[in-house]
């Protein structure tokens, strides 16, 4: 059933929400398909890992909203695993893996990466970790990587930690920042937070009317951010021990 879902969806005109460089409205090519299929279908469930459902949290907010940073500390004051959807997409990429040669060639071509196949790479990456707690940085990215999270890990998050900032502020991060980054400049940041506040904020407003939305307030440096994360995740029961990265 599942390989039937992701065969069809790499066939149909692709959503703006998935990782991409260029739009495009072309099919995969029939074989490339195929091959997609089986790769990413192939080996589901056996890579290992604990069966134990880890403490899940989505990290949301804004381009600039400094997401990143947070979920670094995070990571290393609350013993957190930090997956990136893009990270997981370029290290599969860089791996030279035929997997990450069939996605390469999909970007290339301008086409985009199915959230089925994102998912994929963030549950094997969960289970190779073998983290009982887990942050999921900047996915879902729309409603629709939402729904195949849900459907294909089996689960909701525990939380979502939602980093509020103001839009000027971003903008203000964001051109500040010394990266080479060709796509920081304000047309393209303007463009950014558009595309983020259509696709995202309905993810937000979902989970809110689920009682899971922790929001923050990212104005300030990441230090004084840092506090209001600290409490947030002090006061949660992530483990036996109430010291922060104390274990379940």
């Amino acid at each position: 059933m599942w390989r039937r879902r992701l065969g069809a969806l790499l066939l149909r005109s692709p959503p703006s929400c998935h990782w991409r460089l260029v739009p495009s409205e072309e099919p995969l090519p029939l074989a490339l398909n195929n091959h997609l299929v089986n790769l990413f279908t192939s080996q589901a469930g056996s890579e290992g890992g604990h069966n134990e459902k880890p403490f899940i949290a989505f990290v949301l907010g804004g381009p600039g909203s400094g997401k990143g940073t947070q979920c670094t500390k995070i990571a290393s004051n609350f013993g957190f695993a930090h997956l990136s959807a893009g990270d997981l997409l370029r290290h599969e990429i860089s791996s030279g893996s035929e997997k990450g040669e069939l996605i390469l060639e999909i970007i290339k071509e301008g086409r985009i990466v199915p959230s089925e196949i994102t998912v994929e790479l963030i549950r094997k990456a969960m289970e190779m970790s073998n983290a009982r707690k887990v942050l999921i940085d900047g996915f879902p990215r729309c409603e629709e990587n939402r729904i195949s999270f849900e459907r294909i890990i089996g689960t909701e998050p525990d939380i979502v930690v939602f980093f509020d900032c103001y839009e000027d502020e971003m903008v203000k991060r964001l051109l500040s920042r010394n990266q080479g980054r060709v796509d920081d400049n304000i047309e393209t940041i303007k463009k950014r937070l558009k595309v983020f506040e259509s696709l995202n904020i309905p993810v937000v407003d979902y989970y809110s009317s689920r009682g899971k939305v922790h929001k923050i307030n990212a104005t300030g440096t990441a230090d004084e951010i840092f506090e209001a994360v600290r409490k947030l995740f002090s006061s949660l029961r992530l483990s036996s021990s109430t010291e922060p990265g104390g274990d379940f």
